[in-house]
């Protein structure tokens, strides 16, 4: 028995093991996603640095596991581990907010006042007339900053409440402006 294995089974015990497995799981396969996604959106340098610390974690955890395989509560806390790993990576992702994505919104209302409040916040904004099955519709595309897509979908939803609304992610964008503070700009009466 190496001297790991007889600290962690006789000063920590099974319980602190598993405590410590579940964590660590938690860790590297938040790392993992978020490894995944900061690849999916073409960063070259990010990527290479999480997934050493991600295997190096791994390459840790695994290890304890392998030498006490036959202790069920271990087996447990690396399930659970990976499950709540792959939970919270999605969340520190959302609340990063990285990347941007392609916004649009087709409306069967003159978009005329809601291109306005867009454009005065400082974003680039393309309308395009259409036609869909039911009549004409107003088609508005915007390539924003996650940061700003909670208040840009506010102002969407407060002056169009029954737009469809479509949000993609957007792999590289060029000539973009930078992040704003978008302000919540009076609207006014709704004609």
């Amino acid at each position: 028995m190496d001297l790991a294995r007889f600290m962690a089974i006789t000063i920590c015990g099974i319980p602190m093991l598993a405590f410590f497995i579940f964590f660590a799981r938690i860790v590297d396969v938040s790392i993992g996603t978020l490894r995944i996604i900061f690849l999916s959106r073409g960063m070259k340098y990010v990527p290479p640095i999480l997934g050493f610390f991600e295997v190096l974690v791994w390459l840790t955890v695994v290890s304890q596991v392998v030498r006490n395989v036959t202790t069920p509560i271990l087996l447990f806390a690396y399930a659970g581990g990976y499950a709540t790993g792959n939970f919270i990576g999605i969340l520190l992702e959302r609340r990063l907010r990285l990347g941007s994505v392609i916004l649009r919104i087709i409306t069967r209302k003159d978009a005329a006042r809601l291109i306005e409040l867009l454009r005065e916040s400082q974003l680039g904004v393309t309308k395009v007339k259409a036609e869909s099955n039911g009549g004409d519709v107003h088609i508005i595309f915007m390539v924003v900053h996650r940061k700003n897509l909670k208040d840009i979908l506010a102002i969407v939803k407060e002056l169009h409440p029954r737009a469809l609304i479509t949000v993609e992610d957007v792999r590289e964008a060029h000539n973009m402006r930078p992040p704003i503070q978008i302000n919540r700009i009076p609207i006014g009466p709704i004609h």
